[in-house]
């Protein structure tokens, strides 16, 4: 009998990656020390994939506000090749696609996930916030389920040379799963037209943009908020060890 090696806890890794996956926010820039010491602290990267993650923390913390909300809206918002929802590059506008998130939310509902009206439960963000309130063994097995689609964005993304790759990447290196090469093939055709097309013709067709702007606290559900709620716990459990 084969052992696989135990997973590591994920729980703040997650969350901090759910975050930097989100719409830049004033909350999201402040807290750039605390996420990057939670990327540290839990272990659960290894150090070449949380140095990868650097540069994305360096322009949060570096660039204007106003500047880095335009690029994200310009890279997400502008194809549907870059969606961030992850039933949009398997069931496109597709009634399978409806019924795909409704069971999503209700998994959601009944592992206690709280959602505003404005979240979508596809979205990836969301998606990583759920996951990280699970046991590490079933939040990776969770993670697994979509690994086609985040290998598909993960390229997609490298190949604009934007730091965004690097958390899709840290989410796949979490998964610990080998993509379907055919499945990743199928899914790489899709929306393949979008690339020959203007911004101006893309926004005719694409379908209503439920906004990543809503999130409050640098992403879904206040994560930013959770991090440091689960860091200051940590730290009064180091203290009274010490006591």
């Amino acid at each position: 009998m084969v052992r696989r090696k135990p997973v590591r806890p994920m729980t703040l890794t997650l969350r901090t990656l759910a975050a930097l996956l989100g719409y830049p926010s004033t909350e999201l820039q402040s807290a750039v020390p605390e996420l990057r010491a939670a990327l540290k602290s839990e272990g659960a990267l290894n150090s070449q994939r949380i140095a990868a993650l650097e540069s994305l923390l360096k322009d949060l913390v570096s660039k204007e506000l106003f500047d880095l909300q335009a690029d994200y809206s310009e890279l997400f918002d502008s194809t549907r090749r870059l969606s961030l929802h992850l039933f949009e590059h398997v069931h496109g506008d597709s009634k399978e696609r409806g019924q795909a998130m409704s069971d999503l939310g209700l998994e959601y509902i009944r592992h206690g996930l709280e959602m505003t009206s404005n979240e979508l439960p596809d979205y990836i963000p969301l998606f990583l916030e759920f996951t990280a309130q699970l046991p590490p063994d079933e939040a990776q097995s969770w993670l697994r389920e979509p690994i086609e689609v985040l290998t598909v964005l993960a390229d997609r993304l490298a190949e604009r040379e934007t730091p965004y790759a690097a958390v899709l990447g840290a989410v796949i290196e979490l998964a610990d799963a080998r993509p379907d090469a055919e499945r990743v093939e199928e899914i790489g055709k899709a929306f393949a037209d979008d690339e020959t097309k203007s911004v101006d013709e893309l926004w005719e067709e694409a379908p209503v943009s439920f906004g990543t702007s809503t999130f409050d606290n640098g992403g879904p559900t206040g994560v930013v908020a959770r991090i440091r709620a689960f860091n200051r716990a940590h730290e009064a459990k180091q203290g009274a060890r010490h006591e």
